[in-house]
């Protein structure tokens, strides 16, 4: 099996296993799932679940996409060949209680190719991060501790790096560098080599993907009975804002798809159901809000 078909192989299998087991949590949510392609190359499976009696709107898709690399590619992307091959999965999902976090997952592989089709340059990248409205330490630490023993498997070093580098991309640098949550996990254009080889970083992104479940869905099954209040709901649809600046301004992923012809819908599953933006909205100083809000100014070390 080719390199390709191998990742492919990997990235369906895990947007199976995941849906199964958000489907199962939920208990009454069921996926939808809408297959398209793309003008110019390629296409992907979009898996859409909402009005759940724990997810209010989430998504889990591939994309298996291709094709010729443009001037905007170049100019804007800074990728350089002639032709470009990138597939991988991505999910968000957005609970209806606000004591329950959004969640998002990206695991993909870039590679790109000269005009006789020969491979000349290949990369992964990926992560999990969490976005609380309301900050539980127990829950952040066990995020955290389920990606640190991800990690470790693979090297000691990765999860001090890849946790930094999460704190500092998901970032909206222009709210006084506020993060969009907690973080988790994040890495890209990590290429294969001698040392870690392409199966070592097909392996690695897998078992990061397979960690998912066992670090969301305990945090899910503690927390979907809480009760809330309407105020409860406010902040978190003004946290929700807060998710959506950073994906329309900031995020790479975001910004590829659209650039390469990627399909809007597809691409902007990710925006939360309901958001609200109030003028200059200040939560009050020692409240539970503001707790969370502290920690997005200023990252913590949850391990």
């Amino acid at each position: 099996m080719s390199i390709k078909d191998q990742w492919i192989k990997t990235i369906h299998e895990l947007q199976d296993s995941i849906c199964a087991s958000l489907e199962k949590c939920d208990g009454k949510g069921k996926f939808i799932e809408e297959s398209w392609q793309r003008d110019g190359g390629g296409g992907g499976k979009t898996r859409v679940i909402s009005n759940g009696d724990v997810f209010e709107k989430g998504g889990v898709n591939t994309s298996v996409v291709y094709g010729n690399v443009s001037d905007t590619m170049r100019k804007e992307l800074a990728i350089d060949g002639v032709k470009w091959f990138a597939c991988g999965l991505s999910l968000v999902i957005h609970p209806g209680n606000p004591f329950l976090p959004t969640v998002h997952c990206n695991y993909r592989m870039f590679e790109l190719y000269n005009d006789q089709d020969e491979a000349t340059d290949r990369w992964f990248g990926g992560g999990t991060d969490l976005t609380p409205y309301y900050l539980i330490d127990e829950d952040a630490r066990h995020f955290h501790r389920t990606y640190k023993d991800v990690c470790d498997r693979f090297d000691p070093d990765f999860y001090p790096a890849f946790k930094n580098e999460c704190d500092e991309y998901f970032v909206n640098e222009h709210r006084n560098r506020e993060r969009r949550g907690i973080g988790g996990i994040f890495y890209d254009h990590q290429k294969p080599d001698i040392v870690k080889d392409v199966n070592f970083w097909i392996n690695f992104s897998k078992s990061c993907g397979e960690a998912f479940v066992n670090a969301y869905l305990p945090i899910v099954e503690k927390r979907r009975n809480r009760p809330f209040t309407e105020s409860n709901k406010v902040w978190q649809e003004i946290r929700r804002g807060r998710y959506v600046e950073f994906n329309l301004l900031h995020d790479r992923g975001t910004i590829f798809g659209l650039k390469t012809n990627g399909r809007t819908e597809s691409i902007l599953m990710s925006l939360p159901p309901t958001v609200r933006f109030e003028y200059n909205h200040q939560p009050q100083a020692g409240s539970d809000e503001d707790k969370l809000l502290q920690v997005c100014l200023k990252p913590v070390n949850w391990i």
